[in-house]
């Protein structure tokens, strides 16, 4: 049960797990959003109640600088959201393409357990109460399913920016 987090350490987490041999299975219990999504699809056994979401979207950052280290940013990003593609292409199902992989991804879905069994290998199961999370990533999306509880941020408020900057640092640092 995940908002998300440092793109670098969920992929990580995701290539440790694959490596180990032991059999995994994943329970998504209420939520596995953005990198927590790419860490889930780690299992060779992937459970999720048709009430618990998978969302997946474009890798963001907080950057500061000129107008060439903004393109070169975007060029990280861009570089970054083809390698979470790729193990995302790694676990489809078979006859779905990445291409609509891609256009969920462009746009920021939230993807209930039903709705993410039909791209994914992932069982669904009887749904449960969702899991109390208290991840601040929640409030930093876009779309965010009301029924979760929290607000989307159709806009970031300037002292957002340097919160978020601040934080962005930090997840840096746990690396």
């Amino acid at each position: 049960n995940s908002g998300g987090g440092s793109v670098f350490a969920g992929l990580a987490i995701y290539n440790m797990l694959k490596r180990n041999q032991a059999q995994k299975t994943v329970y998504v219990d209420g939520v596995a959003a953005s990198i927590a999504s790419v860490i889930a699809l780690a299992g060779d056994r992937i459970v999720i109640p048709s009430n618990a979401f998978l969302m997946i979207h474009k890798p963001w950052t907080i950057s500061a600088g000129n107008a060439n280290d903004f393109r070169k940013m975007a060029e990280d990003l861009d570089h970054i959201e083809s390698g979470i593609l790729n193990v995302y292409k790694e676990n489809l199902k078979d006859g779905i393409g990445i291409e609509e992989i891609q256009q969920l991804v462009d746009a920021e879905t939230w993807l209930s357990g039903e709705e993410a069994k039909k791209y994914f290998n992932i069982e669904v199961v009887e749904a449960k109460e969702v899991a109390a999370c208290t991840s601040n990533y929640f409030e930093k999306y876009q779309k965010t399913p009301e029924k979760l509880g929290f607000k989307s941020k159709q806009s970031v408020q300037k002292d957002d920016v340097e919160q978020l900057k601040i934080q962005n640092a930090l997840d840096l640092l746990e690396l």
